[in-house]
């Protein structure tokens, strides 16, 4: 399929999802994240996403302008953007089955931002950066960054990173527990598709058991998630790759799993 904002290309057993619009620092119009939505949507047997941008931006936030939305009211356009395209492509990465890796080269602003972390693993180059800068323009963060962001770093963290508007570069990143990996910019693609290539080689089934588990783990109650590993070990043990990894260890020989 052809996509207008975006490169999809199969890597493998990777599908590779690039951002397009490098003039523009990858500012994502809405059609953008339909786009990235639709690609989610027709894995065509791929067994792990991996999300980039092209040039030297992973995304510099949203680009809403145009009125193609049908309202001159900014604030109803900028809700129904949210509502009708950005959010279900971030709720479609979170239900995905399979892994999804960023690697993030330069700002990762807005929505850029939120889309970068609702992944299970971010690599970023050592030159890149995350941003919420809304408060500079009287507007909140969103895309789940309100959601995402004291999970993943604390709340006094994610209030500084919210309501100060402030550059958090990918070394900061890192050690605030944000992101998986920092590299050298010349290294990210290399880096960042070997470990999707290394996700889309391992029990796929189980793998997406597994994020999407940690995606309701923090609002669930302790009898809520231990209830929800046994059910979900009841599906990943029926799966083939199950058989084959169990086969693999009496063997003692390294598993072939096949993603079923």
């Amino acid at each position: 399929m052809t996509y207008r904002h975006i490169l999809a290309e199969a890597r493998g057993d990777v599908l590779v999802l690039t951002l397009n619009r490098p003039e523009r620092l990858n500012a994502a119009p809405p059609a953008m994240f339909d786009e990235l939505r639709a690609a989610l949507d027709n894995l065509d047997g791929a067994r792990a996403v991996l999300i980039a941008g092209a040039g030297r931006a992973f995304c510099s936030g949203a680009d809403v302008g145009g009125g193609a939305l049908g309202s001159d009211d900014p604030g109803e356009t900028t809700y129904a953007a949210l509502t009708q395209h950005y959010n279900p492509t971030i709720t479609a990465i979170a239900e995905l089955g399979v892994p999804v890796v960023s690697a993030v080269r330069g700002p990762a602003a807005g929505i850029g931002c939120s889309l970068s972390l609702a992944v299970d693993f971010c690599v970023a180059s050592a030159e890149a950066y995350f941003l919420q800068a809304f408060v500079n323009i009287g507007l909140v963060p969103d895309g789940g960054a309100s959601w995402m962001l004291p999970r993943l770093i604390g709340r006094a963290r994610a209030a500084e990173m919210m309501m100060l508007g402030e550059r958090v570069p990918a070394a900061k990143a890192l050690e605030w527990g944000m992101i998986h990996k920092v590299v050298a910019d010349e290294a990210l693609d290399t880096e960042a598709l070997a470990l999707a290539t290394r996700l889309a080689a391992g029990p796929t089934v189980a793998l997406g058991l597994m994020r999407q588990a940690l995606g309701r783990a923090l609002d669930s109650d302790y009898p809520t998630a231990l209830l929800a590993e046994a059910e979900a070990q009841r599906t990943a043990r029926a799966s083939a790759d199950s058989l084959e990894g169990g086969m693999a260890f009496l063997q003692k020989r390294k598993p072939a799993f096949t993603g079923r």
